[in-house]
């Protein structure tokens, strides 16, 4: 029993082993239960798989505040909302590649499931990279927050244009390392096939493709995400639980919203200030002489920023959105 009320990075060890078995036991049901089989998931159960890994995160939120205080749940829901309207964003470059590479929706799931994996443990170590370096240059956090600033001002005026796959390095890298084939194989990754002096030699599909470059995709994400978190907090358990709860619903939020992503073309924009807050509010708080930013503000202006660009890009697109109706 010592042994789990020892501290690991700043928290008891039976509440990180707590989470990451919730982890496990959810990607379980995910792939060995609710999606066994490649078939395409629907608009409905997407929104309520969605609804449910929000629900989740909220939930997980509800326990942070009852277990380190009211301080500690708002910084957490805070990483929660900010984590969650950032891959938002990557959704776009998800859809850009499944697009590109003609990918079915029936094996989508399954790329995406692979995805996340990669993702919670590529997160696990950006986010300890970024606690080891914080922890011993606290000035580092400052760098942080310029990059934020400059990020989003870069996104706001100068925009990122559209996601153009056909000269991408990596891409054309990965086909010539692997040997790509000119067809999927229904959901494997990789195949046998005889090569051009008719030997079997083992080929990867397009569905490997997608995998890789949804991973690298996610960690070009992460430099922007990862700094944003530990502007909010610099506890390792909440940023890394904020960022994986936000990522465990990806998939379904993707399947939700990958036929109605024009309706939220100006969400970007809203990120974009929502960046430049974040890493402005580090030096705010260093002028008013405040030992940190209060979480509540931090909230409230987030959910502000948020949902106004929401709002906007409903009203701007309705037209469209009626065109399409009829």
């Amino acid at each position: 029993m010592e042994l789990l009320t020892t501290l690991f990075l700043g928290q008891p060890l039976w509440m990180w082993l707590g989470f990451m078995t919730l982890v496990i036991v959810l990607l379980a049901l995910d792939l060995g239960v609710l999606h066994r089989g490649s078939r395409e998931i629907g608009v409905r159960e997407s929104l309520a798989l969605s609804a449910f890994y929000i629900v989740l995160g909220l939930a997980f939120g509800g326990f942070v505040w009852w277990q380190l205080g009211s301080t500690a749940g708002i910084e957490y829901l805070t990483g929660f909302v900010v984590e969650k309207s950032l891959a938002v964003d990557n959704i776009f470059v998800i859809a850009t590649i499944f697009g590109y590479l003609a990918i079915p929706r029936r094996y989508q799931h399954r790329v995406l499931f692979w995805g996340i994996l990669g993702v919670i443990v590529l997160r696990a170590i950006m986010i300890g990279f970024g606690a080891t370096l914080v922890a011993q240059y606290s000035w580092i956090l400052y760098v942080f927050a310029v990059f934020l600033i400059a990020t989003g001002i870069k996104m706001l005026w100068l925009g990122e244009g559209e996601a153009d796959l056909s000269n991408n390095r990596l891409l054309a890298f990965v086909r010539e390392r692997f040997s790509v084939t000119d067809r999927l194989h229904g959901e494997r990754f990789f195949v046998r096939e005889p090569d051009k002096t008719g030997r079997l030699a083992t080929r990867a599909t397009p569905l490997f493709l997608a995998l890789v470059l949804i991973e690298v995709a996610d960690v070009v994400f992460a430099v922007d995400s990862v700094p944003a978190i530990f502007a909010i907090t610099l506890d390792p358990y909440i940023v890394y639980t904020s960022n994986i709860f936000a990522i465990l619903g990806l998939r379904a939020l993707y399947f939700a919203l990958a036929a109605v992503l024009h309706r939220f073309a100006y969400l970007k924009q809203a990120l974009a200030i929502l960046l430049v807050f974040i890493g402005g509010k580090i030096f705010v708080a260093d002028l008013m002489g405040w030992e940190k930013f209060p979480a509540e503000w931090s909230l409230a202006v987030t959910f502000v920023i948020l949902a106004s660009g929401v709002v906007y890009s409903l009203w701007r697109t309705r037209r469209d959105a009626k065109e399409a109706a009829v």
